[in-house]
């Protein structure tokens, strides 16, 4: 059997061949993971300068700069309304859930992974009945079906009832032989993958670093501040709250990204996928093939992830 360092020539299997409501999920998680940074972004920022102009204004007694401050803390309050009304961050969550059990069940269609083994008589329906009832489930916690795929479910046909999630690549795929269907596979889903969380975990752990750094040193000169006015030197300035704000600002853009239990969840994630797709290239036959399919993409959901996650708290 064929190795899984070099995956003999198949069809090259793109974002563009996956059902097109995941590509719609997809955008539309993207776009509300943009605003939810943003948003947080500028909040913190405004609280910043806010913080900034009271310190000023306490220190000349400057009523223009006063006023600025107040300004400043009420529109970091409206932001924080707009942003609560917009509901981004669980929009970008459900869609984000939505675009990767597309993409999972996709996949597994393709290469007779889980339920979509090839004693199945009819995998066309059943990927219709799956993504039926996990889009179903999104639903209840607020995921709305992107246009053009509302207008559809509005008639009283559910976007996979249209029959237009299931790709002609997705059933050339399934059409070819085990040896291609696992090549592609370990190419074009499992090593995307690997590189995908291996490259994800390192931006994780040098954001984490970088802004630990940066939190630490605001703290260290908030205390030295504090010391200082103790000490009489420098007593009209008191910078220890603005510099303590920063650091707080710090602190609070780590938890909002978690970098540091995200870098530890794409890490242990990485080292699975590797002895999974070695597994899978060497030793799984064609019979236990669809059950180890499975066991991929349960690595590689969301949920696994978000679980991870609490453990690298």
């Amino acid at each position: 059997m064929r190795g899984t360092t070099a995956p003999g020539p198949s069809t090259t299997v793109g974002e563009k061949d996956l059902p097109p409501l995941f590509r719609a999920s997809d955008h539309r998680a993207l776009r509300r993971q943009s605003d939810t940074f943003w948003a947080t972004r500028v909040q913190l920022l405004t609280l910043l300068l806010a913080t900034g102009a009271a310190t000023i204004a306490d220190r000349f007694s400057n009523t223009a700069t006063a006023t600025a401050a107040c300004v400043l803390y009420a529109l970091t309050v409206l932001i924080e309304v707009r942003s609560t009304n917009r509901h981004s961050r669980a929009q970008w969550q459900a869609n984000r859930d939505a675009a990767e059990a597309l993409k999972s069940l996709a996949w597994q269609y393709m290469v007779h992974g889980g339920p979509f083994h090839s004693a199945v008589p009819d995998p066309d329906a059943l990927f219709t009945e799956r993504l039926e009832e996990r889009l179903r489930e999104l639903r209840k916690v607020g995921w709305r079906i992107p246009q053009p795929w509302g207008t559809a479910a509005a008639g009283g046909r559910g976007p996979a009832m249209s029959g237009r999630q299931i790709t002609r690549v997705m059933r050339e795929v399934r059409a070819k032989p085990f040896a291609a269907r696992r090549d592609i596979y370990l190419r074009d889903r499992l090593l995307e993958q690997l590189v995908w969380h291996r490259n994800r975990a390192l931006q994780a752990h040098r954001a984490a670093v970088r802004w630990s750094a940066a939190t630490a040193v605001l703290t260290l000169l908030a205390l030295a501040t504090a010391v200082l006015k103790v000490m009489g030197i420098a007593a009209q300035w008191d910078l220890s709250g603005l510099l303590s704000a920063g650091a707080a600002a710090g602190v609070a853009w780590q938890e909002m990204r978690r970098h540091r239990p995200l870098a530890y969840a794409y890490r242990l994630i990485k080292q699975d996928l590797e002895t999974l797709r070695i597994a899978l290239g060497t030793s799984v036959t064609e019979q236990r093939w669809s059950q180890a399919v499975a066991d991929a993409e349960r690595l590689v959901l969301p949920s696994h992830t978000d679980w991870l996650v609490r453990f690298g708290n």
